[in-house]
């Protein structure tokens, strides 16, 4: 089949579910490389997609909670720096051909696949779901989010690093169906956070991953009190009793958010008996710099970096229905994108019936 595809073009697609506020593990492992994206213009085509429809497959019994948090996802988005006139923002449940490219890429992809997904074993565990009581739209995931990749071309996916099974499982799709129905489909790349310590920044508590289910977050839109009083609580270095006594930085969630949030200038505007990080490192392994020191600079550290991020929230909360318009408005954008792609997949499984002349005369004749 002649090849329908006429991307040349570098395009990323992204997204949050609405469950809750974003989290600063949410910032550093993807949105901030966002906003940084958008604003070096390195991107033809930039999409930010607000998950409902994927909320909804293990929240179905609790909608209401997935309504609201569109709205705080948009707000988080928005006073982070997306900007809607340069990176399209949109709901998932309002680019209705989402939902046929799911239809279609079903029929391609096995159980045992899906439930071999690393992510997706990851999430039941979480969610502790007995196997009886699996919803088989959460099972079905990595289909729905391939569906969100090819319906808009995108090659490029920023996101984190728990997210590279559902990519390599979105490849295999492009790679089936386009073995099957000729060259349809785009294949897209993962980019990862390039700090490592950005990849996967683990909970205040020391858990693996800062999770909204497991109360463990710094929310971008939490005040500096919060920050604070957060951040004095972390879970730090077990060894580490007294001042004196040598400390540990790795694994300690304390220096993982410095490496994440700290540039040189916060040692010359908070802490400036050291220059650099390498610098605090140094004292903290070697003993005599005690926690509370170093946590009190975190939360300096992560408050400047929130404070414009709150100050623009405000502003935005002062007028949510402009907020709406421009999900609504984004949402008309993407809905366009995706259905010149599902015309070219039913074009490959030859369902377009109505649009093939040739379909029809032959039929007609067949019948006569």
């Amino acid at each position: 089949m002649e090849n329908e595809k006429t991307n040349e073009k570098r395009i990323m697609l992204t997204g949050d579910r609405p469950t809750g506020k974003l989290h600063i593990g949410h910032y550093v492992g993807s949105l901030r490389r966002r906003v940084e994206l958008q604003n070096q213009g390195d991107f033809d085509e930039m999409y930010v997609m607000i998950a409902d429809t994927q909320a909804l497959t293990d929240n179905a019994g609790n909608p209401q909670k997935v309504r609201d948090n569109v709205i705080e996802v948009a707000l988080d988005y928005l006073s982070a720096g997306l900007d809607p006139t340069k990176t399209t923002i949109f709901v998932q449940s309002h680019v209705p051909v989402l939902f046929e490219l799911t239809g279609y890429y079903l029929g391609l992809v096995t159980l045992s696949s899906l439930e071999r997904n690393p992510t997706v074993k990851s999430e039941l565990a979480m969610r502790q779901f007995q196997d009886s009581s699996i919803p088989a739209g959460f099972l079905c995931y990595p289909v729905s989010q391939a569906a969100d990749i090819t319906a808009f071309d995108a090659n490029i996916v920023p996101v984190g690093e728990d997210q590279a099974p559902m990519i390599e499982q979105a490849n295999e799709i492009v790679h089936k169906f386009n073995s099957l129905y000729g060259d349809t489909l785009t294949p897209c790349k993962i980019m990862l956070p390039e700090n490592e310590a950005c990849k996967r920044l683990p909970g205040i508590d020391g858990k693996a991953k800062m999770s909204k289910s497991l109360g463990n977050c710094i929310y971008l839109s939490d005040d500096r009190k919060t920050v604070s009083k957060k951040v004095m609580t972390m879970f730090t270095d077990p060894t580490h009793l007294k001042i004196e006594d040598p400390g540990h930085t790795e694994n300690n969630p304390v220096f993982i958010y410095l490496s994440a949030f700290v540039q040189d200038y916060h040692f010359e505007k908070y802490l400036p008996q050291y220059h650099n990080f390498e610098e605090l490192k140094a004292h903290y392994e070697r003993g005599g710099l005690g926690d509370v020191t170093v946590k009190r600079f975190l939360a300096d550290v992560i408050n400047d970096v929130l404070d414009p991020i709150r100050a623009r929230r405000k502003e935005l909360e002062a007028d949510i229905p402009s907020v709406y318009k421009i999900l609504q408005e984004g949402s008309l954008k993407a809905q366009e994108k995706a259905h010149e792609t599902v015309m070219r997949v039913r074009r490959a499984l030859g369902v377009n019936y109505f649009e093939n002349r040739k379909l029809i005369e032959k039929q007609s004749k067949a019948f006569k």
